[in-house]
C-alpha cells in the first residue's frame, strides 16, 4: 500500500468487512459475538476518522491553503457517521436486530456515498498537493492509528 489512496482504501475496506460480520452475526441472534463485531468495526471506523482529521485533512488544508473545501465537506460527513454509531449502539445494546439492521444499511450506504468522494475525489487531490511529504503524511496516519489502537 504505496500511496495514500491505497492504504485509505483498505481501511475503507476493512471497515465494511467488519459492518457485515456485524450484520451477519445479527441475523444469527449471535449477540455476544455481534457486540465484539460492532465495537471492533466502530473503533476502526472512528481511528480512520482519526487519521483523516488529525493528519491528512490539516496536510492538504496547509497545502492548497483552503479550509472549507472538500475535507469540510467530509469532516460534516463524519459527523452524521458519527451519530449513526451512536443510534447503532443503542440497537445493540438493546438488541433491537430490525431496528439495527435497518441503522446499518442506511450507514453502509452512507459510507459507500462517503468512501467514493474520498477515493475519488479527495485522496486524489491528496496523492498531487501532498507528493513531496507522503512519506511523512503516512508516517504519520501509521502513528496515528498505532496510538489509537490499530
Amino acid at each position: 500500500m504505496g500511496t495514500i489512496t491505497e492504504y485509505m482504501r483498505h481501511e475503507h475496506r476493512n471497515c465494511d468487512e467488519l459492518l457485515a460480520l456485524t450484520e451477519i452475526s445479527i441475523g444469527k441472534q449471535e449477540w455476544d459475538e455481534a457486540a465484539v463485531c460492532f465495537r471492533v468495526f466502530s473503533e476502526a471506523t472512528l481511528r480512520h476518522f482519526a487519521a483523516e482529521e488529525d493528519v491528512l485533512f490539516p496536510a492538504f488544508e496547509e497545502a492548497t491553503g483552503n479550509a472549507s473545501g472538500p475535507t469540510s465537506v467530509m469532516r460534516a460527513e463524519h459527523i452524521k457517521i458519527r451519530d449513526m454509531l451512536i443510534q447503532l449502539n443503542a440497537s445493540m445494546t438493546t438488541r433491537n436486530a430490525k431496528q439495527f439492521l435497518g441503522d446499518a444499511e442506511t450507514l453502509y450506504i452512507m459510507l459507500q456515498q462517503h468512501n467514493m468522494k474520498e477515493e475519488g475525489i479527495l485522496y486524489q487531490m491528496a496523492e498531487q498537493v501532498l507528493r513531496d511529504t507522503k512519506e511523512d503524511i503516512m508516517a504519520a496516519i501509521r502513528h496515528t492509528n498505532a496510538m489509537t489502537g490499530a
